[in-house]
């Protein structure tokens, strides 16, 4: 997985933390079977700034834990062309994920597990969305996406 990883934090992002999210994504994407070239991004916030963008985006003026944003496929009346050579050669780029890290810690205190698990829980949360995963669709999905999540964060050791 080639992973950029952003810190747009106050008070920085541990090391520790940052090589975490790119092992369990590492492991998601071998999972999820991904070519190992897969590229994505995880942004680092605190709540105010992922506020904005919830508002700004989702249209909810608060604070939210993860926001995913896919990169789809382009249509017919795409700007870009490629042969099908050149676009068999470049790296499919999935899109991006934004964390607060705020409410990291507040969730896991909440919900009695620790730090680790919920950064976990959120990245893969967001990881699954960019891969086609939505819970919103109805209980169905909602049950295959959580049931996935559950299954990839307990079979790498992040368990509640």
């Amino acid at each position: 997985m080639d992973l950029a990883i952003i810190d747009q934090t106050q008070d920085g992002v541990s090391r520790y933390h940052q090589d975490l999210v790119r092992a369990v994504l590492d492991y998601a994407g071998a999972y999820l079977d991904l070519a190992a070239d897969t590229e994505m991004s995880v942004t680092f916030l605190n709540n105010d700034a992922i506020q904005q963008y919830n508002r700004d985006y989702r249209g909810l003026d608060r604070p939210t834990d993860v926001i995913s944003f896919a990169i789809e496929e382009q249509g017919e009346d795409s700007p870009v062309i490629f042969d099908e050579d050149m676009a068999a050669d470049l790296p499919e780029n999935i899109g991006d994920i934004l964390v607060s890290v705020d409410i990291i810690a507040s969730q896991a205190e909440y919900l009695g597990h620790s730090y680790e698990r919920e950064l976990g829980f959120l990245v893969v949360h967001g990881f699954l969305h960019l891969n086609g995963y939505d819970h919103m669709l109805g209980e169905a999905e909602e049950k295959e996406m959580f049931d996935l999540q559950r299954k990839i964060l307990d079979d790498y050791g992040l368990t509640r």
